[in-house]
């Protein structure tokens, strides 16, 4: 079963996220190579980013099995045989488990000369670590290096919650963005897109005096869809994940969803 919108469906914001992420960048790679080849190629980049507050993505990107595991570590060594102590204290009314970092797979798609395996242009899709911090100051530091190796840089948000890393008071209030810093330009393109968008064809750069090609990023996430059948995970009749819908986007959901 396709999916029912037209552009960027939020239901996959979250505990499916992880493996949306992974093959977007897959499937991005596919399209792109045979316009690449043979001066240039296109390479998936993993790097790991760890998660210190991953308390906040419980429910949402990381199931609540994470607590129970952990949990259940924490209560094969109950605090009755942990420490014992003689002194009269106040019980404490709660008892939780700390959870330790998670560390977060995020793959990137990085494009290079055939000839002498160059990083030419760097395809980041935004993972919720790279969205709060202190992965979002990691992040913000990466973009730099790259602008600062005059690599072009596409930045592509498909994800409503967290810090946008590239802010602007001139950047309506909008579901999701993507943006392209062409090397040596000093200027930004953005595409703003709200969640009744279409997601945009967007021009990939390369060298001068190489042409852009394009990429249907539309196409690239309902293949993905298809591929992967996410229709079988999805349950239309709760909420998308978080962050909580406004008035006029749920009332277009509940009818899209309707028809």
């Amino acid at each position: 079963m396709p999916s029912p919108f037209p552009g960027m469906n939020p239901y996959l914001e979250g505990y499916l996220w992880p493996d949306v992420h992974s093959a977007l960048a897959n499937k991005i790679r596919q399209i792109l190579v045979p316009k690449l080849r043979p001066k240039y190629t296109a390479r998936l980049e993993i790097y790991l980013v760890e998660d210190t507050t991953p308390e906040g993505e419980i429910g949402i990107l990381y199931p609540d099995v994470e607590v129970l595991q952990v949990k259940q570590k924490y209560d094969f060594y109950p605090p009755s045989q942990v420490h014992q102590s003689s002194v009269l204290t106040t019980p404490a009314p709660l008892t939780l488990p700390i959870l330790q970092p998670v560390t977060v797979r995020v793959p990137t798609i990085e494009i290079r000369d055939t000839a002498n395996n160059t990083l030419v242009t760097s395809i980041e899709i935004l993972s919720p670590v790279n969205k709060r911090e202190p992965g979002l100051t990691q992040y913000r530091q990466k973009r730099q290096r790259l602008y600062n190796a005059n690599v072009h840089l596409i930045e592509i948000d498909l994800l409503r919650r967290g810090t946008r890393p590239f802010q602007h008071p001139h950047i309506p209030d909008v579901s999701y963005l993507i943006s392209l810093i062409r090397a040596y330009s000093g200027v930004v393109n953005i595409w703003t897109i709200k969640l009744q968008d279409r997601l945009p064809i967007i021009p990939i750069p390369l060298h001068t005096p190489d042409t852009d090609i394009a990429l249907d990023l539309q196409d690239a996430l309902h293949t993905i869809f298809d591929e992967a059948a996410y229709d079988l995970s999805i349950d239309y009749n709760q909420l998308p994940p978080p962050p909580p819908i406004n008035m006029v986007d749920a009332e277009w959901i509940q009818t899209l969803l309707k028809t």
